[in-house]
């Protein structure tokens, strides 16, 4: 044996002796991680998509969107924000859009500019584009879908809100202002500094206008303001109460008032079920920024830097705010959760449940997406008004007479008949690059329908609603989706 071949084989038994342990590589409890994603649509508001899904995801469960501040970026705000925690720990889906230094100065969102702020333009189709692209690839549920941001983040969630309240079944609005304060920059630096007072209808009208003629449910809101803040006026908070409030047809007095951790007071404002519509949490002597609350407990969330200030963790109880804690739907009273939950039909437009009677109740709440959608006396239901070809989530609770509700029992999805509306925005050239349309003639025309789109450029823009699988007409003034 040559020396080389003698050096080798005592240095494989060299190898071969040591612990197992030190050729394992080590494996994170979880590989999910801040991914970016291309190709989610037009992308009308030429924005990033950056997505955090944890791993094995079941499809049916929420997606929350989350919407930085200005100088910030989506990296900073998964960093700092505290969102990816309760993902994990509740099971949804986060979408974190991103806006660069080409779209605006300071890298904000554009909340106060037309062409981003109404609903199917800009910014705000290509942050509902990402929303749709969640659904379609992780399978989320249409019916939770809840958007969040701070600064021009939270006035971009204001506009958000008021433009799709179709797609967003709750909202909270961190350090942000009203929908429709402002329509240019003049005016939106007026709304930041010096915040316009209007009447509780005006504001509620500006979103009724934005929302493109929806006429409910709404979404459920929470505000959130630090009473210390110089950058936007505290003051905003209060007419976003407003704003909120009026939609839900609801007055401005709180149905009750709390005190948290972080010299934050909570005052929330119940529905006519009883059931919390809009809630505010004002943070005592808070500046400009998020809260967060960097720990090991359950309501402790984020790291404290630039605009992230240690008091509280607002995306925990925005969290439990909306029932992404699974608490939705539940209540205090001390019925059992009824069994049974079934799909008995659906149609284009309605979905209905029935379920086994519960001894004691008096009726039953029937929660769609996690927020009251409707009560009964009896043990069965209809939903209509909804969507076709959509999926749903349901459960209901028994109600015993005093009006308490009681445990929620499992959800049931039920998905509605029909081809789901889709509307796509964008310039001709796109249309037909996206197989929406085709060119003839240095003309366009519709796929489907054959309808004539104007000159194959990328100057001439239409909105385009697929009616059936590849059929597309011209749906300009206005789309179902």
């Amino acid at each position: 044996m040559s020396v080389r071949d003698r050096v080798r084989r005592t240095c494989w038994a060299a190898l071969l002796a040591l612990p197992l342990a030190l050729f394992t590589v080590p494996q994170s409890a979880s590989a999910a991680s801040l991914t970016q994603v291309t190709g989610f649509g037009s992308n009308p508001g030429s924005l990033s998509m950056y997505t955090y899904v944890p791993d094995n995801l079941p499809s049916g469960a929420p997606v929350v969107v989350a919407l930085h501040g200005c100088t910030q970026s989506a990296s900073d705000y998964y960093s700092h924000s505290g969102w990816p925690k309760y993902a994990d720990l509740y099971g949804f889906a986060l979408v974190f859009p991103q806006t660069s230094s080409a779209n605006n100065a300071n890298s904000c969102f554009n909340w106060y500019q037309s062409g981003d702020y109404t609903r199917g333009q800009g910014e705000a189709l290509s942050i509902k584009q990402m929303v749709d692209y969640a659904k379609t690839q992780y399978g989320s549920d249409p019916s939770r879908v809840y958007v969040t941001g701070l600064s021009a983040g939270g006035a971009m969630t204001s506009v958000m809100l008021a433009d799709y309240p179709d797609v967003f079944a709750g909202g909270s609005i961190d350090s942000g202002i009203p929908a429709g304060c402002a329509t240019d920059l003049s005016s939106g630096l007026t709304c930041e500094y010096n915040p316009v007072s209007k009447t509780p209808q005006q504001w509620g009208d500006l979103v009724r206008g934005a929302s493109g003629g929806w006429s409910g449910p709404w979404p459920r809101v929470a505000v959130w303001q630090g009473s210390g803040d110089s950058t936007v006026n505290p003051a905003n908070a209060t007419e976003s109460r407003d704003q909120w409030t009026n939609v839900r047809g609801i007055g401005q007095t709180p149905s009750s008032t709390a005190t948290l951790t972080g010299g934050t007071t909570q005052d929330v404002y119940n529905d006519a079920n009883g059931d919390p519509a809009v809630e505010t949490f004002t943070v005592s002597g808070m500046a400009h920024g998020l809260a967060v609350n960097p720990g090991s407990g359950t309501d402790q969330c984020g790291t404290t830097g630039t605009y992230y200030l240690n008091y509280i963790c607002s995306s925990y109880y925005t969290a439990k705010f909306w029932g992404l804690d699974g608490t939705s739907g539940g209540g205090t009273g001390a019925l059992p959760a009824p069994t049974g939950l079934t799909v008995t039909g659906t149609t284009d437009t309605s979905a209905s449940l029935s379920w086994n009677a519960v001894s004691g109740a008096a009726s039953y709440t029937i929660y769609r997406g996690g927020t009251r959608t409707g009560s009964t006396t009896s043990t069965s239901y209809t939903d209509t008004g909804l969507a076709s070809g959509t999926g749903y989530s349901y459960t209901v609770a028994a109600v015993d007479s005093s009006g308490k509700a009681g445990a929620a029992d499992a959800a049931v999805t039920a998905t509605t008949t029909g081809f789901p509306p889709q509307c796509f925005t964008a310039n001709n050239y796109d249309q037909v690059a996206a197989g929406r349309a085709h060119q003839s003639g240095g003309y366009t025309y519709a796929n489907g329908s054959n309808q004539k789109m104007g000159l194959y450029n990328t100057f001439t823009t239409h909105t385009l609603e697929e009616t059936a699988t590849g059929y597309y007409v011209i749906a300009d003034s206005g789309c179902p989706a």
